[in-house]
């Protein structure tokens, strides 16, 4: 019973720790949609918790609990799309403060325009520049090849840099 219960604090311990970060991951890999990061985290860390006798062991169980957050993203955006539709028109966004976008601005920009990926786009996005992961991690992560990571990644940042044209400059210079 003593290790059963070490494994519980221990594992008490990794969550308390990666929760937040875990939680900041979720939000950008789902747009700002707080609900569903908060859902995320939780099915992250269910896992984690069932297999944790395992999982406790390996390298690296931060980059492991990431790993299972994009896959559980992933997977949910499979079973979303068939039943949400898109909009046709987005929702109003705020006006610009004194000339130039303040943080909450710059972060509800970069959060639509994140919003406007694919998922395995977005994904690819948050791994490689969010959790600074390299292109054989992000392919672990995701399960895909080098090659379709990097070929995701250029997709995603030129739709990137088309939403958000010259702006993002003007924004990032603002702060």
């Amino acid at each position: 019973m003593g290790t059963r219960r070490s494994r519980t604090d221990e594992f008490m311990e990794f969550a308390t720790g990666r929760t937040g970060h875990l939680y900041r991951s979720a939000c950008l890999l789902t747009s700002g949609d707080t609900h569903l990061a908060e859902d995320l985290v939780q099915e992250t860390l269910g896992r984690m918790y069932g297999l944790w006798g395992r999982i406790s062991r390996i390298d690296n169980p931060a980059a492991y609990a990431q790993t299972v957050l994009v896959r559980a993203f992933l997977t949910q955006q499979r079973r979303r799309s068939s039943t949400e539709r898109p909009l046709s028109e987005l929702p109003d966004v705020p006006a610009p403060h004194n000339g130039g976008l303040d943080d909450a601005a710059l972060r509800l920009a970069l959060l639509q325009a994140l919003g406007e990926l694919a998922p395995k786009d977005r994904a690819v996005v948050v791994l490689r520049y969010w959790e600074d992961r390299s292109v054989e991690e992000t392919a672990s992560a995701m399960n895909v090849s080098s090659a379709a990571v990097r070929t995701r990644c250029s997709r995603a940042l030129a739709q990137l840099r088309a939403q958000l044209g010259g702006s993002l400059a003007e924004l990032i210079v603002a702060h």
